[in-house]
């Protein structure tokens, strides 16, 4: 048999008198992956009731009309009256993520005490892997039912407020904020429901054109306000109050902005009545499998739960903006 040797000079970087220059590397790893969204982080977390997790909506209370309250007092004649409620329920869906580590490759890190933490980040980002999942088909799941669910996926916050038929659109040449704050008016405004939106979420690149849009015609800088984890974000001042116009990379939109022909949607939404509905634990938890003949550590990650969008007809709003 002939023995194959290495040629050192292919590993080191420089051979010379005196000194032999070895490959190093800085023991952290360079790391601005982008992971959680802000919307999943603001909406309530509420344990489900069971698959499918159900609730009671009213849609009118015992409201006579004027005709039937208002009687002759030596005369009273009262006309039966009953609230509206609707039964609703809310399908789980399930998310799985899994994470291999091979025996010998574990110690010989170990060995090298190079990435002493590597394991521990690989497992730490592959749960944070899952909630990126998670906050992205939080809005784009493309399921189109609760009631009769047809994909694996959530029914995602925009189809269910697509859904519920409350989307107005922004034209080309009209005002953004015009447009935004006048449908919170309208909003607020409904006799049958007590609707109070909480925030405005918008892809970053429609929150641009509406601070410019502020600056060259109403010479206005926006005020800020601190939410959720720190972040400081724009508000804009409606007939709700100041709302938040929070920035959400996981909000698509199509087209070239400044084209003329590009769409850029943006959501007026009542955050407490945006539910996840969760089975066991809001957060996602690891299970170890048991070593297989290879000697393979497993990790599986899982998730079980769902969003639904209360009132999702009358306390939501999408716009649609054209530039």
């Amino acid at each position: 048999m002939k023995a194959n040797f290495l040629d050192l000079h292919a590993a080191a970087d420089f051979l010379g008198p005196g000194a032999i220059e070895i490959n190093r590397y800085q023991t952290e790893i360079f790391d601005i992956v982008r992971r959680r969204g802000v919307f999943g982080q603001r909406i309530k977390q509420v344990p489900a009731t069971g698959h499918p997790s159900r609730f009671f909506e009213e849609t009118a209370i015992a409201s006579p009309s004027a005709a039937q309250a208002f009687v002759d007092p030596r005369n009273i004649q009262p006309t039966l009256q009953a609230p509206t409620r609707v039964e609703r329920s809310v399908p789980l869906k399930a998310l799985v993520s899994q994470i291999n580590y091979n025996l010998f490759d574990i110690e010989v890190t170990s060995q090298e005490s190079q990435f002493a933490y590597l394991q521990a980040k690989d497992l730490t980002d592959s749960v944070e892997g899952l909630m990126r999942t998670h906050d992205v088909a939080l809005w784009n799941g493309n399921d189109t039912s609760l009631s009769n669910p047809t994909t694996p996926q959530y029914f995602g916050v925009i189809g269910q407020i697509e859904a519920g038929g409350n989307t107005t659109n922004i034209g080309l040449t009209s005002s953004i904020v015009d447009g935004i704050k006048s449908t919170i008016a309208e909003m607020v405004s409904s006799s049958s429901f007590e609707v109070r939106p909480t925030a405005i979420y918008a892809n970053p690149v429609l929150l641009d054109l509406i601070d410019r849009e502020m600056k060259a015609e109403f010479n206005v800088v926006m005020t800020t306000t601190q939410i959720t984890g720190g972040l400081t974000v724009k508000t804009l001042s409606t007939q709700a109050g100041d709302l938040p116009l929070i920035p959400e990379w996981a909000l698509p939109y199509t087209g070239t902005p400044g084209s003329g022909t590009a769409t850029l949607p943006a959501y007026i939404v009542t955050e407490d009545l945006i539910e996840y509905h969760w089975l066991t634990d809001p957060n996602p938890r690891v299970f170890k499998l048991g070593l297989p003949s290879s000697l393979m550590t497993q990790s599986v990650v899982v998730k079980f739960g769902a969003p639904v969008v209360k009132g999702a007809s009358y306390a939501h709003f999408e716009v649609k903006v054209t530039r």
